[in-house]
């Protein structure tokens, strides 16, 4: 059995090998593909995942948020952030 992976400010996510961010072009949506499945994105979610490169930092996507949802809060941001890639992160669908 592995451990679970821990999100925290130092994490670099990035999408699993077999999941794929896609448009949707049928329904107009962002979603994650993986065999068998569809996580469906809301904007929000989909400019989190959308940053998990592999090379940014979850700090680094959450200053980056910051800066392009200026009216919101960051420690709403990050809170918002962590949470997403932490129930991501237990589906197996972001590594760190």
């Amino acid at each position: 059995m592995t451990e679970r992976p821990i999100i925290v400010q130092v994490s670099v996510p990035h999408l699993a090998p077999h999941m794929r961010l896609r448009f949707d072009k049928a329904r107009k949506v962002w979603a994650i593909q993986a065999p068998e499945r569809t996580f469906v994105l809301d904007e929000v979610s989909q400019a989190i995942v959308s940053r998990c490169d592999g090379e940014a930092s979850v700090e680094t996507i959450i200053e980056d948020l910051c800066a392009t949802f200026q009216d919101a809060p960051r420690d709403v941001i990050e809170r918002d952030v962590i949470a997403l890639l932490q129930n991501f992160a237990d589906k197996g669908v972001i590594r760190v």
